[in-house]
């Protein structure tokens, strides 16, 4: 638990993502790591070595046709590959074992890393959200969609 909510702390993850808690605490890693409160929701921690690096979680909608995926990787383990690599997996395993027909994941426009680990996998860019994530800051900031359909993953 302290890995995680060490490695979540890092002000570049609260800059990027204003859904994740900050500060963060023990007891949010550990609603992190126990799944969430919904059945549709699968919630995952990255390692590397056996230490966490990372978390990638996707929630399916209601009609369980859609999952919408996010992710976010330590500092010491960003640029080696290992969040494409969880982006991959758990997008094969949403449409070929829970046979979603689309993955969708937003980024803040200007987090070009995220954007390079969507499009290595085969997301696609679909447009611009604009003013879509209120930041706990109050700035009301755009997001980038991507998406992804069976078909067009990426190995």
């Amino acid at each position: 638990m302290p890995a995680l909510t060490a490695a979540i702390n890092d002000p570049e993850i609260a800059h990027w993502i204003p859904l994740i808690p900050h500060p963060y605490t023990e007891d949010d890693a550990r609603e992190f790591l126990s799944g969430g409160v919904a059945a549709a929701e699968h919630r995952l921690a990255i390692t590397k070595d056996g230490v966490v690096a990372g978390g990638i979680g996707m929630g399916v909608n209601s009609r369980e046709y859609r999952g919408t995926i996010g992710y976010w990787v330590a500092a010491p383990a960003r640029g080696q590959g290992i969040c494409t690599r969880a982006l991959r997996l758990l997008s094969r395993h949403a449409l070929d074992e829970l046979e979603l027909q689309r993955l969708e994941l937003i980024t803040d426009p200007d987090n070009g890393a995220s954007q390079r680990v969507a499009e290595k996998v085969g997301f696609q860019r679909e447009g611009v959200l604009r003013a879509h994530l209120r930041h706990p800051d109050g700035r009301i900031r755009d997001s980038v969609m991507f998406s992804l359909l069976p078909g067009e993953l990426r190995e």
